[in-house]
């Protein structure tokens, strides 16, 4: 994900067209490094939002709004006393840069008309909003920056505002019009011995890694092979796609979209990702740029921030799973150790059944197995008689049958919890929201891993429920979010007749596809439902997973089993994929 230059042309695009001629009505500073400026155009109020943060700069067009301080800061006050009720003259972005400028034309304090600039740059950490005068002299800056800071350019009040420095990259705009009777010349500017995708970000200034995997897409060739490698038909389909780039560009013809893996937002662009139409992504085409940006972001930060609540559950289980694992590999080992009890078994029958013909002290016993039919040498300890040698032999047998069958049960016990807690991290990964992580929380509780909180009998009130999906053909399709979920829905929810999946011997969701008594279901709901409890499994990432159906009744679970644990023994099964984008999902 990068807001790069071609973004950047789209959101000055949108608002040449949105808010030039509009008259500044108010201006607002929620928060340190951020402004809310509403304009009055000709269409009605719109608010343009505009965020320095060192982590996330961004600027759209935006509906919502932001309760600012009771104080504005001073930044804020400076650009009502000067811009406030101001008309927006222009907007303008320098070549492909990551750098809008917005003209705004007002009254001085005598009255004369008078044009001043509020310019953005997007840098990363050094992204800043500064507003300069007619005369390119910096009034101030929401963040300033002094040689102490920067050793490469000051922005202070005074001081003339001067071009970040940018990296020694051509204007991909101004190559297709040098190109424009020779196309192959476009090529000029890049690397001939990097990557093709490398070449193109590597040598035009505002195209991203993303959109530089997106244009060797398109023009069909190997991302990952040079130039140099390159047929000259390669070489002229690269040279034709960017050519089309820069024109879409430049004729304002953008398609923004963003790119969904896994329920999850993955990447966005102001172009389309055809890259992304695949089985397992899937494309949504916004209206906007300023749209795009916002859903984004809201949707990446409800991802990163439901990891972050969940981060310290995601720590204990992983934890757990480790020490299982370790203790599982160990009792393994152990069982390995106990397959050759059954030997010891028989040498001591032997030496019992042959103990007269031992001589006292020997070192060993060759005796005729009459289980083999063979000769058989057994080693003995010479300060002990044969019988006891048979005994010591016989405790030693039983020593190791004991053992292999304590562990046999440990094992299973291992197992069990293993399973049981690869299934919580599944459910983990589906989380959406705090309230998906509740009955987590109180599943971990019930089974030990971390301690009860709240007084005795008392539980967090519990608000979520399964995923309820409309399949393509109108049938109901529940999925379970965590394993009290999954139990709920197979044991209390669903109908015997109602049909159940489950992706083969991975963790996943319980998934019920609810069907009317006597009802004949179209293939297409079954393999809609297949799809849903292989997206909600551990194996969603791969290309193909087997998913196991069969009536619901036939649905058992054991006494005693764990959360979300069930057994059934007449079944279907299908290969699948994950891509559930024909099913709605009703919120």
């Amino acid at each position: 994900m990068a807001f790069d230059g071609i973004t950047m042309a789209a959101v000055a695009d949108e608002l040449k067209k949105t808010i030039v001629e509009g008259r500044i009505s108010k201006i607002a500073q929620p928060e340190e490094d951020e402004l809310i400026i509403t304009i009055h155009t000709s269409s009605g109020n719109v608010k343009l939002l505009i965020s320095a943060d060192a982590s996330l700069p961004l600027i759209y067009l935006t509906e919502n709004n932001k309760q600012g301080p009771i104080t504005a800061p001073n930044f804020c006050m400076l650009l009502r006393k000067h811009i406030q009720g101001g008309r927006i003259v222009s907007v303008s972005q320098p070549g492909l840069e990551r750098n809008l400028f917005i003209e705004v034309e007002h009254l001085d304090e005598m009255g004369d008309i008078c044009r001043k600039k509020l310019i953005f740059e997007l840098m990363g950490k050094h992204s800043n909003i500064i507003f300069t005068d007619s005369d390119n002299r910096i009034i101030d800056s929401i963040k300033r920056v002094s040689f102490a800071v920067s050793s490469l350019r000051e922005v202070l009040p005074g001081k003339e505002y001067v071009f970040p420095q940018t990296q020694d990259k051509a204007e991909l705009l101004e190559e297709s019009k040098e190109a424009a009777d020779d196309p192959k010349k476009i090529l000029e500017p890049m690397s001939k011995t990097d990557p093709a995708y490398k070449a193109v970000y590597g040598g035009f200034k505002g195209v991203s890694p993303v959109m530089a995997n997106e244009i060797c897409y398109e023009a069909g060739i190997d991302a990952d092979r040079p130039l140099n490698d390159l047929e000259d038909a390669d070489k002229e389909k690269m040279a034709a796609r960017l050519m089309k780039l820069a024109d879409d560009i430049a004729g304002g013809r953008f398609k923004p979209c963003i790119a969904y893996k896994g329920g999850k937002p993955l990447e966005f662009a102001a172009m389309e990702l055809t890259m992304y139409n695949t089985a397992d992504t899937r494309l949504d085409h916004m209206d906007s740029v300023s749209a795009l940006l916002e859903k984004f972001y809201r949707e990446k930060n409800i991802t990163v921030r439901i990891r972050q609540r969940s981060a310290d559950l995601r720590h204990l289980v992983q934890v757990a799973l480790e020490r299982n694992s370790k203790k599982y590999d160990l009792q393994i080992k152990q069982l390995k150790d106990t397959e050759g009890r059954d030997k010891y078994r028989i040498y001591g029958e032997l030496l019992t059944a042959y103990a007269y013909q031992i001589a006292p002290g020997s070192r060993s016993a060759q005796v005729d197995n009459y289980y083999s039919g063979e000769k058989l040498t057994i080693p003995l300890d010479e300060q002990l008689t044969a019988t006891e040698n048979a005994q010591r032999y016989f405790d030693k047998y039983g020593k190791q049958k004991r053992t292999y069958e304590a562990l046999s049960s440990l094992i299973k016990d291992v197992e069990a919890d293993i399973e049981h807690l690869r299934s919580i991290q599944t459910s983990l990964d589906i989380a959406l929201g705090e309230e998906d992580l509740i009955q987590i929380r109180q599943e971990l509780a019930e089974s030990g891993y971390i301690r009860k909180t709240g007084g005795k009998g008392k539980k967090e009130k519990v608000t979520s429920k399964p995923f309820h999906y409309i399949s393509s053909d109108g049938y109901d399709i529940y999925v379970g979010k965590n394993n009290f979920q999954n139990d709920e829905l197979t044991f209390k929810f669903a109908n015997g007749g109602d049909w159940w999946f489950h992706a083969k011997k991975i963790p996943g969701s319980h998934v019920v596809l609810r069907v009317k008594q006597g009802e004949e279901v179209p293939d297409r709901a079954f393999e809609e439902a297949a799809k849903l409890a292989a997206y909600y499994s551990q194996g969603r990432d791969q290309e193909k997973i087997e998913v196991d159906y069969v009536k619901r009744k036939e649905v058992k679970k054991p006494g005693g089993a764990k959360p979300g644990f069930v057994v059934y023994y007449t079944n279907y099964s299908m290969a699948t994929d994950s891509d559930i984008s024909a099913l709605q999902l009703v919120e």
